[in-house]
């Protein structure tokens, strides 16, 4: 069946604002390593991996060899009944978290995984109020919904939490976007301490926060930030829950976990997307005094389930053993050099922001000469891409950011040829969008190499 089919069919059974990329949608029916291919057979470079999700590689032998092995065992139990490697995974990220005397508990999503962990801080702390970061996103879930700092993403006013909002994550668009990185914190900082004395009871029961901001389109606060943020709510017995949903599983090159670069380690974590490398997990991990607070009893009946922990474990023991963290450094550090170079060198004027880390990397595009939002451009730059051969991702408050968060085994091949590519696609647009009005496009490119 043609794409144009298929879309034709996917506009009368699904809901509208399912959002779908490109003006022709296309389906991706077969993934290798880190390229796709759609239903006419066109192959593509993929630095986007389902949003974050298939982390380590389209069809990675390891994970698929789990899944057929336990699916020819056993589809589904529920955590009703003990489950191996749910426990071994548990055990691995219980480890990895840093947290003291840690317990997981698995869901079936990001979403479910950030709703757990707000019932785990606000039954603890006896509160309903809850600190969220300007430009975030948890989810598409009532509650995470409520938590969201972008209003194209807050599909409703109502809310089961009373949320107050700091700034911190996104600088480029702050009050302060000049400041330097220790300035910026101690705004933000005196910005936090204010709304604790004005818009809260004192009794928080919570901050949430990305340590990059993933929907909102990986803005990247300056590291240290959360650290510094912890020290005011720790005074206050204030929980932090870290949101690793996209940044964990070293995905930022730096570190294992996105909230490392802060010199803390959270009351709460949660996590999802990359770790089962295209299966649908998530989790959240407390201490167990924190985990054990729930009076009533429950289950998961997706979360945890025989096929996805497998997954999981085998993922997360192919990215440990082969160092994906330290790919991500190299390989994503590389990228964002040539990038850097070219913005640098005044070769792209409509980015606004170059910004990251590792194989987590971002352009925000505005009208050139300034900070305007320039979402046609963004636009533009992902049609390009996609005729070149390249998908990536696009996102931010303004629709206006392109993302990037190839599967963490590019090679330094693969980054050099979708490097080309990205910046031929840039390159073009800026052909297009920077010419100005009554030029002609041969006067335009004259204007551009003179």
């Amino acid at each position: 069946m043609s794409d144009r089919s298929l879309h034709e069919r996917h506009r009368k059974v699904l809901p509208s604002w399912m959002a779908l990329y490109y003006d022709e949608p296309i389906q991706l029916v077969r993934g290798e390593g880190r390229h796709v291919w759609d239903g006419a057979g066109t192959r593509y470079l993929d630095w986007f991996g389902g949003i974050l999700t298939t982390s380590t590689a389209h069809a990675l032998p390891e994970v698929v060899q789990a899944v057929q092995e336990q699916s020819a065992r056993m589809l589904h139990t529920s955590t009703l009944y003990l489950i191996e490697q749910q426990v071994e995974l548990a055990e691995e990220i219980a480890r990895l978290s840093g947290i003291p005397d840690a317990k997981v508990f698995f869901t079936a999503s990001g979403t479910e995984a950030n709703e757990a962990a707000l019932l785990l801080a606000t039954t603890a702390r006896r509160s309903s109020q809850v600190l969220a970061l300007r430009n975030s996103y948890h989810g598409r879930s009532f509650a995470a919904i409520a938590l969201t700092g972008n209003r194209g993403w807050r599909a409703s006013s109502l809310s089961p939490l009373n949320v107050s909002w700091v700034h911190g994550g996104y600088q480029y668009r702050s009050p302060w976007p000049d400041a330097s990185p220790e300035e910026y914190i101690a705004h933000c900082v005196h910005d936090l301490e204010s709304v604790l004395a004005t818009s809260s009871s004192g009794d928080v029961a919570a901050m949430i926060f990305e340590p990059i901001q993933g929907v909102g389109g990986f803005a990247t606060p300056p590291d240290g930030l959360f650290g510094a943020f912890k020290e005011v709510l720790d005074r206050e017995g204030i929980l932090m829950i870290a949101d690793e949903v996209q940044t964990g599983g070293g995905r930022t090159g730096e570190h294992f976990w996105g909230f490392q670069a802060h010199d803390l380690v959270p009351d709460l974590m949660t996590f999802a997307k990359g770790i089962g490398n295209g299966m649908s997990v998530g989790g959240v991990v407390a201490s167990a005094e924190l985990m054990d607070c729930v009076s009533a009893g429950s289950i998961s009946t997706f979360g945890g389930s025989p096929v996805t922990m497998a997954a999981s474990v085998a993922n997360l023991k192919y990215m440990l053993d082969h160092d994906l963290q330290g790919n991500c450094a190299r390989v994503g550090g590389h990228i964002i050099d040539g990038l850097r170079a070219a913005v640098d060198a005044g070769e792209l004027p409509m980015v606004g922001e170059l910004r990251g880390k590792g194989l987590m990397f971002a352009l925000e595009l505005v009208l050139p000469g300034t900070d305007t939002p320039a979402p046609e451009a963004a636009s533009l730059v992902m049609e390009a891409t996609k005729r070149a051969g390249l998908l990536i991702g696009k996102g931010g408050l303004n629709g206006n950011v392109l993302r990037m968060a190839p599967p963490m085994t590019l090679t330094m091949a693969e980054a050099d040829e979708g490097l080309e590519l990205l910046l031929g696609a840039l390159r073009e647009v800026r052909d297009q969008f920077c010419r100005p009005a009554g030029a002609t496009t041969s006067d335009h490119k004259q204007e551009a190499h003179a």
